[in-house]
């Protein structure tokens, strides 16, 4: 796989305690999209050339729970404030995407297609989003059980704020250059698209 560019997308979704555990199967409980953080990068050299963050306000549960502020450090108030709907922030994150390709630490193309359908958008604008964490665990094995907010610290980066969209996605970005291209573009080939 050749790729100029290269895009690594990190979500935030509503979460109450224990709902990963049950895999968002309590009532009322869906994985709906707080916030998107990307940041594109020229490749092989992995340099940040843009970078994008959108937070979105809920549409089925519009309160946040107090177990996700604790997590992510995002409040009712700021969501109140500077969030959009999901089909804005949605249009926005596709102008920023085009056609570059996606990847991800984990599922986060299962989560965006949730939303779609959950706001009734067709799924034809979901672009496949790669799962690079299976490929890049069977590669480097010490990155196993880390969140995408973990990777670039356990690596030799620099640590920040764990849970934010933006951050994780640098923190990601981060350690696909420390990784090193031969091994990023093998982990792009076998992390089969998620929701695309």
């Amino acid at each position: 796989m050749s790729m100029a560019a290269l895009i690594v997308l990190d979500l935030e979704f509503t979460a109450w305690a224990g709902s990963q555990a049950r895999n968002w199967t309590g009532p009322g409980e869906h994985r709906e999209i707080v916030q998107i953080g990307a940041v594109r990068l020229d490749w092989p050299s992995g340099e940040e050339r843009a970078a994008f963050e959108a937070l979105v306000r809920p549409a089925r549960n519009t309160e946040l729970s107090d177990y996700f502020t604790a997590l992510t450090g995002i409040g009712q108030d700021r969501i109140d404030r500077e969030g959009r709907s999901f089909p804005e922030a949605w249009r926005a994150f596709r102008r920023f995407a085009g056609t570059v390709p996606l990847c991800a630490w984990g599922r986060d193309g299962e989560v965006l297609a949730e939303n779609l359908v959950l706001h009734g958008l067709p799924l034809r604008g979901l672009q496949p989003v790669r799962d690079l964490r299976p490929a890049l665990v069977r590669i480097a094995p010490s990155v196993a059980g880390l969140s995408s907010g973990e990777l670039a610290a356990h690596l030799g980066g620099r640590a920040g704020r764990r849970h934010d969209a933006l951050h994780d996605a640098r923190s990601v970005a981060d350690a696909l250059r420390r990784l090193g291209p031969p091994l990023v573009t093998r982990a792009m080939a076998e992390g089969g698209p998620r929701g695309g």
